[in-house]
């Protein structure tokens, strides 16, 4: 009786708009007569039997795809869910971008043909304007969810469809794009709007939290369980506590607005200042904390900074390393996930760590990851380069100065940087170049753990974290008396060694990381061709170098491009790149000892091992390469 009475109202309804231009007080819902009238106004008449096909072009297609890549990202495997839970029907999952343009389908077998028929595939146009109303076209108009049933489309063409929409909108209250369920209006379900409006919330949350790595944040629900579910608020915070962004869960509990966003401070709405926030979650990182509103509801939140932000799935595999500093620098390397693993182990005891490496390896970010994963992480992290100080400075820069200590000297004086790092860690980077007076006085300094300023004063006492590094073998360094071996034994607690750039296993993963940090909020890829030689390429500035040309790609793209070709990369890389894929690979001797027929086959098999590794100047992915083995295979065979 329900359906023969709404039909009959659409009927009249229909009659009142083409006999009168109207159809306000036919008893009609209010946003439903709303688009009819914006339809009509379009120039559109009901019983139009045919209908103007728009279309996007192909590059105009190509356009919008890459507009919106983050959006199709993020969408795409909430669709296929979506999809999933509407298989046994005649539908199919839409998404359209904010202009209305259909951006990717998935559609049941039966349907598509019908779908066919009335332009529901990629590339069509569903605004108001071009197809009259329908659950895209008036979402889009709308901004809200809405369900439009049978005879409630505007053509009666389109009267077979029942449709089903929710906007999907930006932490910034931006309209991002529509996503729908359309199918065969006999099959229609009044739950599907409710779910159509879950799977758009769920997106929400992909792109916010995507977008906002580097950013802190405040996931809120009024029970604890309910952190990390789809009905979780999500407030975006800058350094001083301003809310920045807002998923629409968060914003209707703290009863805000979008022009609230960047206007309001979070002590607005919670009362509790951000300071008091941070610092309990410092003591308890993780846990959710009961949260009293000022309008007096009580909320739980757990507050996300950037270094307790989600992880990648590197670092949250069975046995990966747990959620720290360290594990966001993680892509998945063997050897510097040990390295990691390793000093992770003596981060809570005396024992200071020294990084080798080549230039370029990341050093300093490894040291810097160990200091954030450590009990002094609110203690100052202290990095001295000591290649960078001139020799006739590093003392004063040390170890500080009284007021007046020699001439061109402060007034007041300067405490130096180790009495800087009391508390937290000094990183003493390249101290393999340290002058061996300065290393004389340092040994002393470690030893008695006591500062003495130049120009006389009490000694002060100092206490922190050491990590050093170098490029050079400071144990060769000191056997050949060029390093003091008393300080080498003293700062050589615990040695890891940071493999270049052209022995890590995880090259992709690596190169992911960094475009991901290079372009905030953008999704860009190195073409697959390019990625395999630059993974070939030595690389003899390792991550410093390759970051820096990906920087420099990545600012070459043009705007809508996401993904990194040749005609990016600077002319210097892209000889380099061709001289490295021409030139012709080395060939290893065989040992003397194959030629005289002598020894057995496991020690030829080892020195011929030891020679490739020799010529590769110690570069073992070279030296495999160069015996037609893998690296592990090469690992293997020379400790077996």
């Amino acid at each position: 009786m329900q359906n023969t009475t709404h039909d009959a109202v659409l009927r009249q309804a229909r009659l009142r708009l083409t006999e009168y231009g109207d159809c306000s007080s036919s008893g009609l819902d209010e946003r439903l007569a709303r688009s009819w009238r914006r339809s009509l106004a379009a120039g559109l008449m009901p019983r139009e039997s045919r209908q103007e096909a728009v279309h996007a072009d192909s590059l105009a297609l190509r356009q919008a795809l890459a507009c919106n890549h983050d959006l199709l990202a993020h969408s795409q495997p909430v669709m296929e869910f979506l999809f999933e839970q509407v298989r046994h029907s005649e539908s199919m999952v839409i998404l359209a971008d904010k202009a209305g343009t259909l951006v990717h389908t998935l559609g049941h077998a039966t349907f598509l043909d019908k779908a066919q028929q009335v332009a529901l595939t990629r590339g069509a146009s569903w605004l108001e304007q071009h197809r009259g109303t329908n659950a895209i076209g008036t979402a889009l108009a709308e901004v809200s969810g809405i369900e439009i049933h049978g005879g409630e489309h505007f053509f009666e063409r389109n009267a077979f469809l029942t449709c089903t929409a929710a906007p999907i909108v930006s932490g910034r209250g931006e309209l991002l794009g529509i996503l729908d369920i359309s199918g065969d209006q006999r099959h229609g379900h009044p739950h599907t709007l409710g779910l159509v409006s879950m799977a758009a919330r769920m997106i929400e949350n992909r792109l916010l939290t995507a977008s906002t790595r580097r950013q802190t944040r405040l996931h809120l629900h009024a029970s604890p369980e309910g952190i990390g579910s789809v009905a979780e608020g999500i407030v975006v915070l800058s350094d001083d506590g301003w809310i920045v962004g807002a998923n629409s869960h968060a914003m209707a509990m703290l009863g805000l607005c979008t022009q609230d966003l960047s206007a309001r401070q979070l002590s607005d709405v919670i009362a509790a200042p951000y300071g008091q926030l941070l610092a309990r979650n410092h003591r308890r990182p993780g846990q959710p904390m009961p949260l009293h509103l000022h309008g007096g509801a009580l909320v739980y939140g757990v507050l996300q900074t950037p270094q307790t932000v989600e992880l990648r799935s590197t670092a949250t595999e069975v046995g990966a390393a747990p959620a720290d500093a360290f594990s966001r620098l993680d892509s998945g390397d063997t050897r510097w996930r040990s390295a990691a693993d390793k000093v992770r182990r003596v981060l809570n005891k005396p024992i200071p760590v020294l990084i080798q490496g080549e230039s370029g390896v990341g050093k300093e970010l490894f040291a810097r990851a160990s200091h954030d994963s450590g009990p002094r992480r609110s203690g100052p992290f202290v990095a001295i380069n000591c290649a960078a100080i001139p020799e006739n400075l590093i003392e004063a820069e040390l170890f500080g100065y009284a007021p007046g200590a020699f001439t061109g000297a402060r007034r007041e004086g300067s405490p130096g940087r180790l009495r800087e790092a009391h508390g937290g860690t000094l990183f003493l980077d390249e101290i393999g170049d340290m002058p061996l007076a300065m290393q004389a006085r340092l040994l002393r300094v470690l030893q008695e753990r006591q500062v003495t300023p130049l120009g006389g004063g009490k000694p002060v006492e100092v206490d922190f974290a050491l990590v050093c590094a170098s490029h050079r073998t400071l144990r060769e360094e000191a056997a050949a008396g060029r390093f003091r071996s008393d300080l080498y034994y003293r700062i050589n607690g615990l040695t890891v060694v940071l493999p270049a750039l052209r022995e890590r296993e995880d090259f992709s993963a690596l190169t992911l990381r960094m475009l991901t940090d290079l372009n905030p909020g953008r999704e860009v890829r190195v073409e697959p061709t390019l990625l395999e030689r630059l993974q070939r390429y030595p690389w003899p500035g390792n991550v410093r170098q390759y970051a820096n040309v990906l920087r420099t790609a990545s600012a070459m793209l043009d705007e809508g491009e996401d993904s990194i070709g040749w005609s990016h990369l600077p002319d210097d890389v892209l000889q380099d790149l061709e001289q490295a894929a021409v030139a012709p690979p080395t060939r290893v001797q065989l040992p003397v000892a194959v030629a005289a027929g002598g020894d057995t086959l496991d020690a030829l098999s080892r020195a011929a091992i030891r020679q490739a590794i020799d010529r590769a100047a110690g570069n073992m992915s070279q030296a495999a390469r160069s015996l037609g083995i893998s690296r592990q295979t090469l690992y293997r065979k020379l400790n077996g």
